[in-house]
């Protein structure tokens, strides 16, 4: 039996989730996979907790070296605190892995989060679309697949708005009705801009293809009325896309779909890889929520942990 100390960043819903699911179903992962996996450690924006001694931050290297953490675990806010990426690279630079749901630092901080991976794995399944593996595939299940194109609907908010305004509702009611649901956030603009999907789309790219998502552009047709017409009987969605032989774009445009893009309803997600030979390849599903995150969370930190495996590869 392998005992795994673990250090956790962030005490928020998805944080919450995490330690909940440890404490849940250890006994399975145990018999399962060889591994005991114990927070030993879970820190807040002012305070941490160790063991059950609740205090202030301390210096996350020596808390490191104190508890001989094997994984660095992160789902705090992407609200651009630069203290993500500072701790992301402590953590790796000590040899530790790094699990993260938290993609602001994903965005800036790419080329310098792999170069600081010499010796650890980098897991950003919760980054890239909650509990659906959108990222597993583009990190390695299609390699060798040559991946011509990537595109899809990771933004539930963006979906269930659409489909409102579909039968006729206007876009306040819509987004009032996805906040009271609890699928959408206070302030939506990320969502319908497109910007979220982007984001999701820039990380996709960066593991497909090496795309520094630092200088990735995004090109995005926001959701407002009116809204563009759409065949009789079609459902229009939010469609995120990249195409390998036009490096450096992500685009977010509303396009009436078919097939499993059509198909969505509410807050589902759906990504379609264009696997050339290889045929079309479509993922949906997972669960959109914290316990969906912190489940993905738990699954990297089990991959990360028994697979031999550096930075983002």
């Amino acid at each position: 039996m392998r005992t795994v100390p673990i250090v956790l960043a962030g005490r928020g819903p998805v944080g919450r989730q995490f330690t909940e699911l440890i404490a849940e179903r250890g006994e399975q992962w145990r018999a399962d996979h060889g591994l005991d996996l114990r927070v030993v450690a879970a820190r807040g924006r002012e305070r941490e907790r160790i063991g059950r001694e609740e205090g202030p931050l301390t210096d996350l290297a020596g808390l490191l070296e104190r508890t001989g953490a094997e994984v660095f675990a992160q789902a705090v806010p992407s609200d651009g605190d630069p203290r993500a990426a500072d701790e992301a690279l402590t953590a790796l630079r000590h040899g530790a892995h790094l699990v993260t749901a938290t993609k602001s630092h994903l965005l800036a901080h790419w080329t310098e989060l792999a170069a600081a991976a010499t010796g650890s794995s980098v897991r950003i399944s919760a980054a890239t679309g909650a509990a659906m593996p959108a990222g597993d595939l583009a990190r390695s299940v299609l390699r060798g697949f040559d991946v011509r194109s990537v595109s899809g609907c990771l933004n539930g908010t963006s979906t269930f708005v659409l489909d409102r305004l579909a039968e006729g509702a206007d876009l306040p009611s819509a987004i009032a009705q996805a906040q009271r649901s609890g699928i959408a956030e206070a302030d939506p603009t990320a969502d319908l801009s497109g910007t979220d999907a982007a984001t999701k789309f820039r990380l996709l790219a960066a593991l497909l293809w090496g795309w520094d998502p630092a200088t990735t552009r995004f090109e995005g047709e926001p959701i407002a009325e009116p809204l563009p017409a759409v065949p009789e009987g079609g459902r229009l969605r939010h469609i995120a896309s990249a195409d390998r032989d036009e490096p450096g774009v992500v685009r977010v445009r509303l396009r009436a779909a078919d097939g499993a893009l059509a198909a969505l309803r509410g807050p589902d997600k759906a990504v379609r890889y264009d696997c050339g030979e290889a045929g079309e390849i479509v993922l949906s599903g997972g669960r959109s929520s914290p316990r969906g995150a912190a489940l993905s969370m738990i699954k990297d930190t089990i991959g990360a942990l028994l697979e031999s495996t550096t930075g983002f590869r």
